[in-house]
């Protein structure tokens, strides 16, 4: 009765889905706090697999399992969760569109690489959500930025400074490092008298002020974007982890960051007006 009532709600819901005046979206719901994803037009496959994976419950009690920070959190195992084996016959079609990027907050399809994965098919439930590179980080000559810094500290003149780093050293927060880096840019080009900007026009126009990670574009299909909740993949994202023994990757989290998801039916002049986001012309 249950897996007929279930049924029956998707129907209902996919029968909804040929008024385009309103939208599904969905909210992904942590113990950290919650992210609400629009999805994509423009990606109908992953967007149709999506909203039926999350409106059955098949979603709920899956973890994010893979999570790094500065690049990205990754979810949605159900096969793991089912104790299946997920089918190459139930993997989705690859659907990279042209000017969608992997900007923060990205909502984008998991896959297998390109060896035994070459026409890039995604995952039939696992997605990752772009935490990025911040702006700052991507239009800074971060390396050289490294290397002046390691230089300036050796000034006993900035005594207060390397106790900073040795304390987020001792820490391991590389993330805090970084940022701690960033923060002092402006002395290390004063000190060096250098300028360690990146010309922004390597990236394309949606990078900018945003950040994102932009080595994946054309390589996975990004279907939808987070509009409320950003907060919430800094605090996912900046979990402590441990090295994973299968992949060798730190990014396993130490405890288990369950997710649960709810399907809100909103009018698309609704949508635009609370979260700011236009949908393209049909």
């Amino acid at each position: 009765m249950k897996k007929i009532l279930i049924s029956l709600l998707i129907l209902a819901l996919f029968a909804g889905c040929g008024d385009k005046n309103k939208d599904y979206l969905v909210k992904i719901k942590t113990k950290y706090g919650d992210m609400t994803v629009v999805l994509y037009d423009e990606t109908p496959l992953h967007k149709k697999n999506f909203l039926e994976l999350a409106n059955s419950g098949r979603y709920d009690s899956t973890t994010f399992h893979r999570i790094v920070e500065d690049f990205m959190i990754q979810g949605g195992n159900v096969a793991e969760k089912e104790n299946i084996r997920e089918k190459e016959e139930d993997r989705i079609p690859a659907e990279i569109v042209d000017g969608i990027y992997h900007t923060k907050g990205s909502l984008a399809a998991a896959r297998q690489g390109d060896a035994s994965n070459p026409e890039k098919k995604s995952s039939a439930s696992q997605f990752y959500i772009i935490d990025g590179m911040s702006w700052e980080f991507m239009t800074t000559d971060v390396r050289q930025l490294n290397q002046r810094m390691s230089a300036l500290l050796q000034d006993t003149a900035y005594s207060d400074l390397l106790k900073q780093f040795q304390d987020l050293a001792q820490k391991r927060d590389n993330a805090g490092m970084t940022a701690l880096s960033l923060a002092n840019k402006e002395l290390v080009e004063e000190k060096y008298n250098i300028d360690l900007s990146v010309d922004p026009s390597q990236y394309a126009d949606a990078y900018h002020g945003i950040g994102g990670y932009p080595p994946l574009d054309g390589e996975y299909t990004v279907f939808g974007k987070v509009v409320d909740g950003l907060d919430v993949i800094d605090k996912l994202a900046a979990i402590e982890t441990k090295r994973n023994p299968a992949s060798g990757e730190k990014s396993l989290p130490l405890e288990d960051v369950y997710l649960t998801m709810e399907v809100i039916e909103m009018k698309k002049k609704e949508v635009t007006e609370k979260f700011g986001y236009t949908y393209s012309e049909e």
